[in-house]
């Protein structure tokens, strides 16, 4: 049998090619039980649900990129029936971003008027510029960051003095509020688990950014449509946070949750403490580059 003069270089190639498949993999996801999983089954499932909670860390750009992926692979399902969301955007500022979807006003101007994150170019903006091409809705959904303040400093009694055109950005009153979710629970012993004033109206100020930003879901979701929405994990982690308010609000809604974490080293599968975070957790080396 004569052998092929160009077996050997395709040996070669293909033990390359597979040690560069597997040699740095920049993330591995897992489902809910902490099993290996792939982006695949991410997007079949997530074409399922109603609402999609994609937990990011703020500065991991894995993140910020499967945002864009998973985004875009909805889209092709769903087209116009697709809505964006973010946590990243304040309910105030929402005329501001609709001028922008519209072409009425530039990146620039958008700036100018709004109050964007340092890493909204990088890490936002890609996410907003495909809502703006494709035509899609993109809803800011986060409380203004000074009613949050004030509820850290008074307490949400403070929201009732406001004059009734504030109250237009924030969650219906009185907020709900479970102290014992475990989430707020964290919050408390972040700050030393004292009973004092500042400890107890920590988790508050968070509580009234989750009512708000399940509020603003519900109120912009409807029967037909997915609703991908963009936050901190710790907003949806163990299906608290926003999906908690949002269960009030819409029980009717299939909901799926993804958390993004940082692991020493890449593993077949999680720990078990990791797992039943979320439905789906993205899990990136701790040596990744950060976005700031």
């Amino acid at each position: 049998m004569k052998r092929n003069k160009y077996f050997p270089f395709f040996l070669i190639s293909l033990f390359l090619f597979s040690a560069f498949r597997s040699d740095l993999p920049a993330y591995k996801l897992y489902n809910q039980k902490g099993k290996q999983t792939n982006f695949k089954k991410l997007v079949k499932e997530a074409a399922k649900a109603d609402v999609v909670f994609f937990g990011e860390l703020h500065n991991n750009p894995i993140a910020h990129w499967l945002q864009l992926e998973l985004t875009a692979a909805l889209h092709k399902i769903h087209k116009e029936n697709l809505v964006l969301g973010a946590e990243m955007i304040e309910t105030d500022n929402q005329e501001a971003l609709e001028l922008y979807l519209n072409g009425a006003i530039e990146h620039d101007s958008l700036k100018n008027i709004t109050r964007l994150w340092g890493n909204y170019k990088t890490d936002y903006k890609p996410l907003v510029d495909f809502a703006k091409e494709n035509h899609l809705r993109f809803i800011g959904t986060n409380v203004p960051r000074r009613y949050a303040s004030m509820v850290f400093k008074d307490g949400f009694e403070v929201l009732d003095t406001l004059p009734e055109t504030d109250k237009v950005w924030i969650a219906p009153l009185p907020i709900e509020y479970d102290a014992t979710l475990p989430a707020y629970q964290e919050m408390m012993e972040m700050m030393g688990g004292m009973k004092n004033h500042s400890t107890e109206n920590f988790p508050k100020a968070q509580a009234v950014k989750d009512a708000t930003m399940a509020w603003q879901i519900a109120e912009n979701w409807h029967k037909g449509q997915v609703f991908i929405h963009y936050n901190g994990s710790f907003h949806s982690d163990n299906y608290e946070g926003i999906v908690w308010y949002l269960n009030r609000l819409k029980p009717e809604a299939t909901i799926l949750t993804i958390t993004t974490i940082e692991i020493s080293e890449l593993q077949g599968r999680l720990d078990e403490e990791q797992r039943f975070v979320a439905d789906f957790t993205i899990a990136v080396p701790e040596k990744m580059t950060k976005t700031y």
